[in-house]
């Protein structure tokens, strides 16, 4: 009877929001430039989403509806003369948690003070590096509870609270990013995706929501990120360094009733560009884990290293294919061993390959994408299809999956074999 009713409210929702939509569409004609929009003094975009998705598998810790949400997203931009504003901003409508959200994604200045400097303050999205969803030197917060209920991939990105200074000259470009306050990833937590608990030695979720010691202070809880990079005959070279935490949770107290966010160093290098006829990249990065650069401590992480390469080409018309190899290498595994408790421990080893095909259809207004994760050390696969028709330049539809399967449950994606889930969107752009 519950699901019944919320069917019955998505249908009505969608009903309400089709007779909306000719009202909020700019007028044609003559009329076009009379619109509300065009009279406002900055450049308004948006959309309008509706997305409902469900677990295929019982899960006695989580609700059977994985997403059920209402999303207007408005994206306000304007050009002065001496920089640019922008705001982004999503109003959310939420079933599952039963409550009305907003969700600030951007709202920074940007300005070019001199031809070699730009300069970017306030909330936004930042990424660099070379991984296809694999992320090594790009240490700015994720959202993964998103990913893996059935939001767009965009949402995978969180926004960050920092100030950005970009400088630009014949010998190297160079990226400083300083986030006054330490900015953690969305982590799976239990409210939303069950996990595997190690104090319980076993899967949980609403039962047992991870309660953090979060680092909160301004400039005394800081991250520093810089990138230098340059192209050398249309490869671009970069190095990487950061001073902060670990953005997931990567510790524990010594009671053991909180997670916390140990000190964390990285250092890195990247390559990419033509191989062959496809696009290929070199990653790596050093995690120097600095509040147990031993690695005795069973409550904090172990350094590690990272390692990915991947290539990336047209293998057909309009059809795209994408493979990665991906290494995390864990440093003092000997101290790691003497000091783990009773459970499962890590391998030494984890290795990672990921798969991506893309196929665009029907003048490329149709999408079929695959990307699978599959870990031949811990013997896991997350496998994410997705269809997207553009019905229009406004209006497109969605169908997809997040599908976890694996042998143990206490491995990365084997922990998520009850979340497995399918989604559907419909979404109306403006």
């Amino acid at each position: 009877m519950i699901r019944s009713e919320i069917i019955r409210r998505l249908l009505a929702t969608c009903l309400t929001v089709g007779a909306l939509l000719p009202a909020v569409a700019p007028a044609s004609g003559d009329n076009a430039d009379e619109s509300f929009f065009s009279k406002l003094p900055i450049e308004t975009h948006g959309f309008y989403e509706i997305r409902a998705g469900y677990r295929l598998q019982n899960d006695k810790y989580e609700k059977d509806m994985s997403i059920m949400e209402n999303r207007l997203q408005l994206d306000l931009f304007s050009y002065l003369d001496w920089g640019d504003l922008k705001f982004k901003g999503d109003f959310i409508g939420d079933l599952v948690e039963e409550q009305g959200d907003f969700d600030l994604r951007e709202a920074n200045i940007f300005a070019r003070p001199t031809d070699y400097m730009d300069l970017k303050v306030g909330r936004q999205i930042l990424t660099w590096g070379t991984g296809d969803l694999v992320f090594i030197n790009d240490l700015f917060p994720k959202d993964w509870q998103s990913f893996f209920i059935g939001r767009d991939t965009e949402y995978l990105k969180a926004p960050s609270d920092a100030a950005k200074v970009s400088l630009f000259g014949d010998w190297a470009n160079l990226d400083i990013v300083l986030t006054p306050q330490f900015d953690p990833d969305r982590f799976i937590s239990g409210q939303r995706i069950s996990y595997w608990n190690s104090n319980l030695g076993r899967t949980a979720g609403q039962d047992a929501i991870v309660h953090t010691n979060k680092p909160n202070d301004w400039f005394g809880d800081s991250e520093l990120a810089a990138r230098v990079y340059k192209n050398i005959d249309n490869y671009e070279l970069a190095l990487y360094g950061y001073r902060g935490f670990w953005k997931s949770p990567g510790g524990q107290n010594v009671t053991m009733t909180q997670a916390t966010f140990p000190d964390l160093n990285v250092y890195g290098a990247s390559l990419r560009g033509s191989v062959a006829k496809g696009i290929g990249n070199l990653e790596a990065g050093y995690y120097e884990s600095a509040d147990d650069l031993s690695g005795k401590d069973p409550l904090v992480n172990n350094s590690e290293m990272r390692y990915l390469a991947g290539y990336t080409q047209e293998i057909g018309r309009d059809f795209t294919l994408g493979v990665q190899y991906y290494i995390e290498q864990m440093l003092d595994f000997s101290a790691y061993k003497r000091s783990l408790p009773s459970g499962p421990a890590r391998d030494r080893n984890r290795h990672l390959t990921t798969l991506r095909l893309t196929k665009l259809l029907m003048n490329q207004n149709l999408r079929c994408s695959l990307f699978t994760y599959y870990s031949p050390s811990d013997k896991d696969v997350y496998m994410r299809p997705n269809v997207n028709y553009k019905v229009s330049d406004s209006l497109a539809v969605e169908v997809g999956g997040n599908i976890f399967f694996g042998d143990y449950p206490n491995t990365f994606f084997g922990q998520f074999r009850d979340n497995t889930n399918m989604y559907l969107g419909l979404r109306y752009s403006f």
